[in-house]
């Protein structure tokens, strides 16, 4: 069973960094999405979770972004150590969110689609997801 294992989150004030990790293995697509997704602290019911598509990789090593996060956020990978990271700089107040990082196939869909909208777990149809990683920014 895959599990994808996110680190590096913590509290910071606004204007600093951070770099998020996301450690797995074991994926077996063709074909692949990977991204970072944000949901705010509000507690949801299970299943009814909204998150945010924020950053993508797919397998050729195209990204994309969500507008609200575009020239601050930068995502990576390095398929050696079979992580995927999320420089995040610049950090603002509404940028506090539980980041999750995910892995779904490429087959059929471009992986640009899965940033900028607010979307259910279900709606990204991404097969793995990580437990996710605070994030905390004070003004």
């Amino acid at each position: 069973q895959v599990q994808p294992v996110e680190s590096g989150g913590g509290s910071v004030q606004a204007g600093g960094s951070l770099k998020l990790s996301c450690a797995a293995s074991g994926y077996v697509y063709s074909r692949i999405c990977l991204g970072w997704f944000r949901q705010g602290l509000r507690i949801e019911r299970e299943g009814n979770e909204v998150r945010e598509g924020v950053a993508v990789i797919d397998d050729d090593g195209k990204t994309d972004y969500a507008n609200s996060v575009k020239g601050r956020f930068t995502i990576s990978q390095d398929n050696a150590k079979k992580t995927l990271y999320l420089q995040i700089d610049s950090l603002k107040p509404e940028d506090t969110a539980i980041y999750y990082c995910a892995a779904g196939p490429r087959e059929g869909r471009i992986c640009s689609t899965l940033v900028g909208g607010n979307r259910t777990v279900w709606d990204y149809g991404m097969d793995y997801w990580g437990k996710g990683t605070l994030v905390n920014v004070s003004s």
